[in-house]
């Protein structure tokens, strides 16, 4: 099932948001996805990425636009696995985060595929002071 969320991931690299008063269609899907159900892709969209992409890999998500809500889903890992959902803090506020699919590591940093990183998908390092936790399936 990991594998199958990586592939699945890997298949929307380089969807952008469309900047001004148009709105990329593949990111409203995203949004579609979850319970929010965003009509724009000005809206942080993390978690309705990766809600697609486990929906799309035969899984349910949380259905929450926060990207926090993936701390609960599925079952906490201690080693991370190509394909795993890694969730990140983000300031001070525990409501706030991001959250990805793990692709690998370095002594530093965390390398994650998600949506809403830089506006697009793509692959991120994210420094490993801000990791919460590892999901799986």
């Amino acid at each position: 099932m990991l594998a199958k969320i990586l592939q699945n991931a890997f298949i929307e690299m380089n969807v952008k948001e469309i900047k001004g008063k148009n709105h990329n269609p593949r990111i409203l899907q995203y949004h579609n996805a979850t319970s929010l159900k965003a009509s724009t892709d000005e809206v942080p969209w993390c978690s309705s990425f990766v809600n697609y992409i486990v929906q799309k890999s035969g899984d349910k998500g949380t259905e929450s636009a926060m990207a926090r809500s993936w701390e609960k889903w599925g079952k906490e890992i201690e080693k991370p696995v190509p394909g795993c959902i890694v969730v990140f803090s983000r300031g001070s506020d525990k409501r706030f985060g991001h959250v990805a699919i793990f692709c690998y590591e370095t002594k530093k940093n965390i390398y994650v595929i998600g949506g809403n990183q830089s506006d697009s998908v793509n692959i991120t390092p994210y420094s490993k002071s801000k990791f919460v936790t590892y999901r799986s399936v």
